[in-house]
């Protein structure tokens, strides 16, 4: 049966502010720890108004020590951001603190705009085009240090890290393929290559130490609630957000409105149409048919759910409804 996951935004909602989105993110871990999810993963930004994850390992120290079983993660750290070694000492103290629980999930996108990425890096050199060597230098820091080893991740050398290789397009899928990792696509908000990228993984990977068979993760927004107009009247806080980032004035999560559609012009309506193509928003019901049919089309391994949503506790609720619509899939299997 499919698995089951969690990609938190930790939003930062108009009027709110980054600790209370960290407290926000802390409760919707512990609330997909009881109710069965995989994994729960927090995703590297910067200089975003509306997303407060930007030191990502810091804030999964913080979800780590508040929960005890789900296993914690980035989805992703953007590499081309930091030096290996770094990454490898900072996901090795968490593993130290955590072990068997932690994952690594590697972008070679700046998650940024470019000048926030020249402010992150002092200088764009290498960047991107640097980044499977990249990967394959931060995975030699995970392997058991050799005598005469110059030098290691301490800690971080010979842990328990699972590392996975994230993308949008088919580079990603090449790379994981040959270097035989899990793969995340991110469906959830850049769709357009999805089928082409899963075919390429799975058609050309090659088994490793770390993963015998290919195995693929999806990112698929979901909005539940009680009723479908509900839970539409609550995507609307999203899509707001959408419009604003792609016109370039990025800002906090606000408010659902009740008329979104009136409020886009033809150009924005496209745009989140091709956008959010992967999404499902309704009732339980509805949630129930859109995770089996989502899962008979692309034949996931796993889907990592994500849901930004301005009220906390219709947050909570959506998350609960969509861990009842994945367990009732399961018992009809």
């Amino acid at each position: 049966m499919t698995k089951l996951s969690v990609l938190d935004l930790a939003p930062i909602v108009e009027g709110g502010d980054a600790g209370q989105s960290f407290r926000g993110s802390l409760d919707l871990a512990r609330q997909a720890e009881r109710l069965g999810y995989q994994r729960y993963w927090l995703a590297e930004h910067h200089n975003m108004p509306g997303i407060a994850s930007a030191a990502t390992a810091v804030a999964l120290a913080y979800i780590g020590g508040g929960t005890e079983r789900i296993r914690i993660g980035a989805g992703g750290i953007m590499l081309p951001n930091h030096a290996p070694l770094m990454v490898a000492e900072q996901f090795g103290t968490l593993a130290s603190l955590y072990p068997g629980r932690v994952d690594l999930g590697l972008g070679r996108a700046p998650g940024t705009d470019q000048l926030t990425a020249q402010a992150l890096r002092r200088n764009l050199a290498g960047g991107a085009e640097s980044f499977p060597r990249d990967v394959v230098e931060l995975l030699h820091y995970f392997e058991t240090a050799k005598p005469g080893q110059a030098v290691r991740a301490v800690p971080g050398a010979g842990l328990d890290i699972a590392v996975w290789i994230l993308g949008s397009s088919t580079f990603g899928a090449q790379l994981a393929a040959m270097l035989g990792l899990p793969y995340a696509f991110a469906s959830h908000f850049a769709p357009a290559e999805l089928e082409r990228a899963i075919g390429i993984y799975r058609t050309t990977f090659q088994p490793s130490q770390r993963l015998a068979a290919p195995h693929v993760m999806l990112g698929l927004t979901v909005i539940a609630a009680d009723t479908d107009a509900e839970a539409r009247r609550l995507f609307s806080s999203l899509q707001q957000s959408f419009v604003a980032l792609r016109t370039g004035s990025p800002g906090p999560l606000p408010p659902p409105v009740d008329d979104m559609d009136s409020r886009l012009d033809p150009t924005a309506k496209a745009m989140l149409a091709q956008a959010l193509s992967c999404a499902v928003i309704g009732s339980p019901a509805t949630v129930e048919a859109g995770l089996a049919a989502f899962v008979a089309r692309t034949g996931a391994d796993e889907l990592m759910v994500t849901g930004s949503i301005f009220d906390h506790q219709a947050r909570l609720r959506s998350f609960e409804i969509t861990a009842h619509a994945h367990a009732a899939l399961a018992l009809a299997a």
